[in-house]
């Protein structure tokens, strides 16, 4: 009795933590998403001089509010799963952690030689920022994008250093030391500054030819900037015309268009091997099996 109550409990912990599509589940993650905010504008505040000297003790009070109610947060993330050790170490969990210890760091660096550190530290607590990720449904058709085009992009990043090593070479030998030019490494650094067409000014050509290898540079460079767009562009259409492809399917199968719209919408997420979208009215993980907690 008291191991199906406590089985319980911890189900209905998941559900609002981890279901947003259950209205405690909705409540919950405005609520978080407001206290992520006020965390995020407290640090910039904090941040002014001119504001934290006035309202030093207001602000400290604050954190500690949204540190406190973090640390709860994170807490009940660990105890209503089945393997805490997977959340904790995954990307959520170590960005979780990242955002909530540096307030409780301060409690370990006491004396005037810590404050600087304490300061660097508490600049952890900008990884909050990053739990707004998790409220993005876009971003995970990006990031799906970005990994199907990983293989292309590490080619056209490859092809890019050895064009850098090329045509910084060539600018050594053209310009020389006396123009700036010192060493082939501090070449190489000038051409990918130009090929970014960032242009800090540190060196500059003086010679007539080198001039005009530069202007090349400049002009591969704007076609550089725009390759890997493209290849993240292209996935990302892919994937979208992929997914309109798999909902004309369901249709023509006879599922409704509400039907087509909220399979990709489900957050169910599993309490053992933590695997998200899942497809509407799923008893069971894709990925391990496990029960799924039933939307209420």
């Amino acid at each position: 009795m008291i191991s199906n109550q406590k089985h319980n409990w911890r189900n209905r912990i998941h559900e609002v933590i981890y279901e947003a599509d259950t209205p405690s589940g909705k409540l919950f993650d405005i609520l978080l998403l407001i206290f992520i905010l006020v965390s995020i504008v407290l640090v910039m505040l904090e941040s002014v001089v001119s504001i934290d000297e006035k309202y030093h003790e207001l602000l400290h009070i604050g954190e500690w509010i949204v540190t406190i109610l973090f640390s709860i947060e994170y807490i009940l993330r660990i105890i209503s799963v089945k393997k805490p050790f997977k959340y904790i170490f995954s990307s959520f969990g170590i960005i979780d952690f990242l955002s909530t210890i540096p307030m409780y760091l301060s409690f370990f660096f006491v004396g005037s030689q810590a404050l600087v550190t304490l300061r660097a530290l508490r600049l952890l607590r900008v990884f909050r920022i990053l739990k707004l990720a998790r409220y993005l449904g876009a971003s995970n058709h990006l990031k799906a994008s970005l990994v199907a085009s990983r293989v292309k992009i590490m080619v056209f990043l490859f092809a890019v250093m050895i064009t850098s090593v090329i045509f910084g070479t060539i600018m050594y030998l053209v310009e020389g030391e006396a123009n700036g030019f010192d060493n082939i490494p501090k070449s190489i650094y000038w051409c990918v500054v130009t090929l970014t067409t960032v242009g800090f000014g540190d060196i500059a050509p003086q010679t007539a030819l080198g001039q005009f290898i530069t202007t090349f540079i400049m002009i591969l460079g704007y076609g550089i900037i725009a390759v890997p767009t493209g290849i993240v562009s292209a996935e990302y259409v892919r994937s979208g015309q992929k997914e309109d492809a798999e909902n004309e399917a369901l249709k023509t199968n006879g599922n409704s268009p509400s039907d087509n719209i909220t399979i990709h919408l489900n957050s169910q997420h599993c309490s053992n091997c933590h695997a998200s979208d899942h497809k509407d009215n799923s008893d069971y993980c894709y990925n391990c099996g496990n029960e799924l907690n039933p939307l209420l």
